[in-house]
């Protein structure tokens, strides 16, 4: 049968238990009879055990039948059994009704005989039972002859279902070389069958694929290793094939088969291995520290942790210090550093011996000797063109600053350090050496003073000198070097700022003017200390005295108490400082102490100065001097009023002044004309007529412009009115009066004379003569003549009025 009708029946089964067990109890009554009393009026009914029969207090009746059972699978209609009430005589007066499940449609009985037949074939993995009712019916009164039966007819099972496995895909892992009968993994099979009925659902597993390597126990299906120290690195997968039958096995009965995916699980059982006896590396000599010298890679047939690996140097030689080896943790491989600068010249190859080790090894399969490797390293060192070598990181020296042009303060000293050993000359950086203080040989590397030092204005200096190879590839190195001014006592000690003492009247000997202090800008070696004293050749001041106070600073004391203005104002007292330096430096200081009228308090107003400077001068004086600051003032007011009166008649003259375009050829004064009344005034200057000088594409300068204007006035005195120039110019002037009507002026006569040795009135020119009236004759027009000159050097208007 189909796997879907077992389920069903599987479901059936478990649905009713209940009805099993009745059904169990009716196959254990052979021939046995069931009475059912029941009374159609709620009559109690009673019911006697196994192998009794069932006697009916009612009417002494009852129903007959034997135990009904159906084989599954079965396609033919057969009776499979009758039932019938002891009240019926074969005289057709009984009618049997059958009602319940499957009936009409899975079983059918016969009205008359109470036979019950089937109709078509069952399966009892879709339903193993069946539970139905029977009645029996009087055809003459149509009223029941028994009560209502219930009975149970039985599918029994045949071997019709293959065994089935559950939970498939199987897939399991042991870790490699496990030992014999470790186990691998269970497999369970189910068969729809009736496992209570013969051998149909009885199950045995066998091995079919995966011997001699793993074994099945036959009724439990748990699969073990029948095979010793199976190791990964050889077979890591294995596929193990396992068959199912039912009927214990027997013929004839169903089989099927399921497939275990068994991995075997890595264990350190494998040491690491080099493939190479020596490895060889090529470095060159310039490479840094830190860089990456090669890899070594040693085989290890284990994964995941049993296959890390540390890698190591041996401890014994050498060579180590120079190089170090680290483990990749990706890759795991060994990888080779350079630790420290390589040198062609001292070392050209390293040999050196490297060992892996596995990380965590396992001694249940090998021994720790077992777990490591060695192999052999070596390394060879290529030759680099290097720049020279200076012998020292840096240079540091110290020199006095009263040291001599051209003392020599140290030298530097560089080689190089390649095999054809190039000569080398040396340099200082100018960008590092501002004050050009030393000097450097080229060939020696000596360093000298090129100038005085002063350690007052640099305690220090800082340069870079250069080393560079001479030949090849000129390469260069550079070093620092630090030179230090140590101090010298030499400058003098002065006072610490410029003191003005005073003295107020009435001031007792003894007491205290001034507190003086110094400085030295010179570096004392563990404190200053200045001595303060009176000029020694002097003789004894009657006035004042200067008190050391032993702690860098002194007072100046009055030693009479007698000073008052009307006396003296004035008194100079010389103080000499001096150091404690080696030599010892002095200075003479000349301090003027004046004397004051004080407030009350001692304070004076002034300090003294103003007492001084207004000492004698009497009040005559005073207003003498204020008279004069008034009158200045009063001056200074009047000459800008008479300034501002002229350039306001200077800028109405320039609104009167009127421009006449002149020819290309020739130029022209301004003329001016104006009605007076009725009358015209014809009083016009003179016009010197010259030929139209050529125009220039500069702009002239004002000078330039007066010397052209000279030189024009020159040559008008040249040119008569006989002259064809003459004639031309009055000819063009005609003409264009005659044709343009609106050109001005209108009414008026135009004159045009000539000016020259023996014009009344001479040049018009301010910058070669000055005008001159005749007395008597007079002037015809007041007002001020103005030459425009723009039109013919090509200037602006403001540099060409005058």
């Amino acid at each position: 049968m189909r796997a879907g009708q077992e389920m069903h029946a599987q479901t059936i089964k478990m649905s009713t238990p209940g009805v099993l067990a009745v059904v169990t109890v009716f196959s254990m009554i052979p021939g046995g009879l069931l009475s059912d009393i029941r009374d159609t009026q709620g009559l109690e009914s009673q019911q006697l055990a196994q192998g009794s029969t069932v006697l009916h207090h009612r009417q002494k009746r009852g129903w007959i039948w034997k135990q009904l059972f159906v084989q599954e699978e079965d396609p033919t209609s057969r009776i499979i059994g009758q039932v019938k009430s002891d009240s019926d005589r074969g005289e057709f007066t009984i009618k049997y009704i059958l009602s319940g499940e499957g009936a009409g449609d899975v079983f059918k009985i016969d009205e008359n005989s109470g036979e019950i037949r089937t109709l078509k074939k069952l399966d009892r993995e879709e339903k193993a039972f069946y539970v139905l009712q029977a009645q029996a019916i009087n055809t003459r009164t149509n009223e029941p002859e028994e009560p209502q039966s219930e009975f149970i007819i039985k599918v029994q099972d045949i071997n019709d279902n293959a065994p089935q496995f559950l939970n498939e895909p199987y897939v399991s892992s042991i870790f490699e070389m496990s030992p014999v009968g470790t186990t691998v993994t269970q497999v369970t099979a189910t068969d729809a069958d009736d496992p209570m009925f013969g051998n149909n659902a009885k199950l045995i597993y066998s091995i079919l694929q995966g011997e001699p390597y793993f074994s099945v126990q036959p009724k439990t299906g748990i699969i073990v290793t029948s095979w010793a120290d199976m190791n990964r690195e050889a077979r890591e997968e294995y596929l193990v094939v396992v068959q199912v039958k039912d009927m214990l096995g027997l013929s004839g009965g169903y089989s099927s088969s399921t497939t275990v995916t068994v991995s075997l699980t890595d264990v350190n059982d494998n040491g690491p291995t080099f493939q190479q006896h020596l490895y060889t590396f090529n470095l060159p000599e310039n490479a840094a520290s830190g860089t990456t010298v090669g890899r070594i890679m040693a085989d290890d047939g284990d994964i995941g942790t049993n296959a890390e690996m540390t890698y190591h140097l041996e401890d014994d030689l050498k060579e180590n210090s120079t190089f170090i080896i680290e483990t990749d943790p990706v890759t795991q491989e060994g990888v080779v550093l350079l630790a420290k600068p390589l040198d062609y010249e001292s070392k050209r190859r390293y040999v050196m011996a490297a060992e892996v080790a596995n990380s965590h090894p396992d001694t249940r399969f090998l021994t720790l000797d077992e777990f490591s490797d060695r192999t052999t390293l070596k390394i060879v060192v290529e030759d680099v063109d290097e720049p020279p070598v200076f012998l020292s990181a840096l240079y540091e020296w110290k020199i006095p600053e009263n040291a001599a042009v051209g003392t020599v303060v140290g030298t530097v000293s560089a080689r190089d350090t390649d095999t054809v050993n190039n000569p080398i000359r040396y340099s200082i950086d100018k960008k590092t050496d501002f004050t050009n203080a030393f000097k450097i040989d080229p060939n020696n590397g000596t360093i000298a003073i090129a100038k005085a030092l002063d350690r007052e204005t640099t305690d220090w200096h800082n340069m870079s000198v250069e080393a560079k190879e001479t030949t090849q590839n000129h390469l260069s190195s550079s070093v620092v070097v630090f030179i230090t001014v140590l101090d010298v006592n030499d400058n003098v000690p002065r006072l610490a700022r410029d003191y003005q003492p005073y003295i107020c009247e009435g001031t007792q000997a003894g007491e205290l003017i001034q507190l003086l202090s110094a400085v030295d800008p010179d570096k004392a070696v563990e404190e200053h200390h200045f001595y303060y004293s009176m000029v020694p050749d002097q003789r004894i001041n009657p006035n004042f005295t200067i008190r050391d106070n032993q702690d860098n600073t002194a007072g100046i004391v009055a030693r009479r108490s007698t000073f008052t203005r009307k006396d003296q104002t004035q008194y100079l007292l010389p103080v000499v400082v001096t150091d404690s330096g080696t030599p010892a430096l002095s200075s003479t200081t000349t301090l003027t102490i004046s004397v004051c009228s004080c407030f009350p308090a001692g304070h004076c107003p002034t300090g003294g100065v103003e007492a001084l400077a207004l000492s004698g001068v009497s009040m005559q004086t005073l207003i003498g001097i204020l008279v004069c600051l008034v009158t200045l003032t009063a001056l200074s007011v009047l000459m800008l009023m008479v300034r501002r009166h002229r350039r306001k008649q200077q800028e109405g003259t320039d609104m009167e002044v009127k421009e006449l375009e002149l020819p290309e050829t020739f130029s022209q004064k301004v003329l001016y004309y104006g009605e007076m009344g009725a009358g015209l005034d014809f009083c016009q200057p003179a016009v010197p007529l010259r030929p139209h000088p050529r125009r220039r594409e500069r702009k002239l300068r004002k000078e330039e412009v007066r010397a052209s204007i000279r030189m024009s006035l020159r040559e008008s005195h040249l040119i008569g009115p006989e002259d064809e120039v003459f004639r031309q110019f009055i000819l063009d002037r005609l003409a264009e009066a005659d044709q343009d009507p609106y050109v001005p002026p209108f009414d008026c006569l135009r004159i045009y004379a000539y000016e020259g040795s023996g014009s009344s009135s001479g040049s018009l020119s301010s910058l070669d003569s000055s005008l001159e009236f005749e007395p008597g004759k007079p002037v015809c027009n007041s007002k001020p003549y103005v030459i425009r000159l723009t039109p013919w050097y090509g200037g602006v208007e403001e540099d060409t009025i005058f």
